[in-house]
């Protein structure tokens, strides 16, 4: 009889528990990247009162007899299924789509999260706003002038330089990609200022010298008489102040007159050779690049007591490509040049985050730069992490160590800028599961109830 009154509380005492489970989750319903935790039971160790015994050839065997001694709790499991994923339109807001989480730092101490409301500090730095835990990652660094990601190196603090200058870069290559109109007439000896105009295809292209300054690249091409597929090109900077620019063609030119350079095509239309302002056929491995320079307005003079020269690329594409190069075919002549990678002094205005968690600054001059990326860590066994207060999770003997990495990356799910994810909490199943609860304790207690009665009756026997 003693035996139901303790099986009773085991069950009011486990029963209770389960219930603050439900408690926390129903309390966390709208708490942010919030994962519910479930109460498993499983009975305590049974009193026998009789073995079994094996058949004989006279009976058959007889079952084990045994008492349960109540219940325990097995487990309590953090179920780290999917949230709902809400957008904010905060672009420091990001969500994970899948499995792994964010790397916060305090310290020394790491610590990961679901939860991705972050925000920038003082300094830039990407942290939890909520706590100053900062969001781990990679910055970019500058190789041979491209801004380059290293995600097999330590995670450390990303920091965003909001307002931060973006240096002019002079123009170094400017790529063509224009058609030539095969019908264009030809210009003879002493043409009128009508022949002109018709045989000539213009195409301008705005490019930046190393102060940031807007400059005109204008190169205009006519048929060549006599030849039935050759072009002559002019290339000038500033054709209103071509005088002082003296824009030149060609490695070999020094008199800053030599503007010009040749452009042959095939019968199909394709580009076939250029020859520049010295006769030099230009043919790098099929690539056809020409070296242009001019003469930069208000600038130092060079080492040599010159005017200082800017130089850039003229790429007019590959030899017998239709694709990305100039083309000579009997459609309408097209413009303009198709690309310049120059640009003037700007300041970083906006960053964007993408899937893979790839951070790209947006400077108001138009430039795009990589900044950083956001690390995420994933765990073989999830369930084993410890909570740590404040939505965070720290590592167990029983979690394994984290995996760091990029998102998209060995089971490791994309980051969603712009929204956060949801608690995973399902308050219709709470609330079952909390009916449920209430009624297991409640017989729980009518078992210690209906004990204590029969333990009356049999002291009522003395009297």
């Amino acid at each position: 009889m003693m035996r139901s009154l303790y099986s009773g509380v085991s069950g009011l005492q486990n029963h209770q528990t389960r219930m603050d489970v439900i408690g926390n989750n129903i309390s966390n319903v709208n708490t942010v990247g919030f994962k519910r935790g479930r109460v498993n039971f499983q009975d305590m160790i049974s009193q026998q009162l009789s073995g079994a015994a094996r058949p004989t050839e006279e009976i058959g065997g007889v079952n084990p007899k045994e008492v349960g001694l109540g219940m325990t709790v097995a487990s309590i499991d953090n179920i780290f299924t999917q949230g709902n994923l809400q957008t904010t339109g905060v672009s420091t807001d990001v969500a994970i789509q899948g499995n792994g989480f964010f790397i916060l730092k305090d310290g020394d101490q790491t610590y990961y999260t679901r939860n991705g409301d972050f925000s920038l500090d003082r300094n830039g730095t990407f942290v939890n706003p909520a706590n100053g835990m900062r969001v781990q990652g990679w910055m970019a660094q500058n190789v041979n002038g491209e801004q380059i990601v290293t995600t097999a190196a330590t995670p450390g603090d990303i920091t965003i330089p909001v307002g931060s200058k973006d240096p002019a870069k002079a123009t170094q290559n400017v790529k063509f990609r224009c058609n030539l109109n095969k019908n264009t007439p030809e210009i003879g000896a002493n043409p009128n200022a009508d022949e002109v105009v018709k045989g000539t295809w213009e195409t301008e292209q705005e490019i930046y010298d190393s102060f940031g300054n807007k400059h005109m690249l204008n190169v205009s091409f006519r048929r060549v008489a006599g030849t039935p597929n050759e072009w002559q090109a002019t290339v000038q900077v500033d054709p209103e102040n071509t005088a002082y620019t003296q824009t030149r063609v060609g490695l070999n030119t020094t008199d800053g007159t030599q503007n010009t350079f040749l452009v042959t095509f095939d019968n199909m239309g394709t580009l076939r050779s250029v020859t520049d302002t010295a006769g030099i056929v230009k043919n790098d491995n099929g690539h056809i690049i020409l070296q242009t320079s001019y003469t930069v307005p208000e600038a130092n003079n060079d080492a040599n007591g010159n005017p200082y020269r800017q130089a850039f690329n003229i790429d007019l594409g590959t030899i017998g490509s239709m694709n990305d190069t100039v083309t000579q075919d009997a459609s309408k002549s097209t413009t303009k040049a198709f690309d310049q990678d120059g640009y003037a002094l700007g300041y970083l205005d906006n960053f964007k985050i993408d899937s893979s968690g790839m951070i790209t600054g947006v400077y108001s001059n138009g430039s795009v730069r990589t900044i950083g990326q956001i690390a995420l860590a994933s765990f073989t066994n999830d369930r084993g992490l410890e909570k740590a207060g404040e939505n965070t999770y720290v590592e167990s003997n029983n979690s394994g160590q984290a995996n760091v990495g990029e998102s998209g990356i060995a089971g490791k799910g994309k980051i969603l800028a712009g929204a956060l994810e949801m608690s995973n909490v399902d308050l219709s199943e709470q609330l079952t599961d909390m009916i449920v609860t209430q009624r297991g304790f409640q017989s729980n207690a009518k078992t210690i109830q209906t004990a204590d009665t029969l333990l009356e009756t049999v002291l009522s026997l003395k009297r």
